[in-house]
């Protein structure tokens, strides 16, 4: 689980839109890819990485 301190800094490095945290999971408001997080960090690399 991602701290709200953490999460409220943390955007979508597709699109920098907001997130949202479910399930072991953060989710992008906007284009709703989902995003992993391992041992609570958020593992975001962009599309073309």
């Amino acid at each position: 689980m991602i701290q709200k301190e953490l999460l409220d800094v943390l955007a979508c490095p597709d699109d920098k839109s907001e997130l949202d945290q479910g399930n072991g999971k953060l989710i992008c408001k906007k284009c709703k890819r989902v995003f992993k997080i391992e041992d609570g960090i958020p593992i975001m690399l962009p599309k073309d990485f």
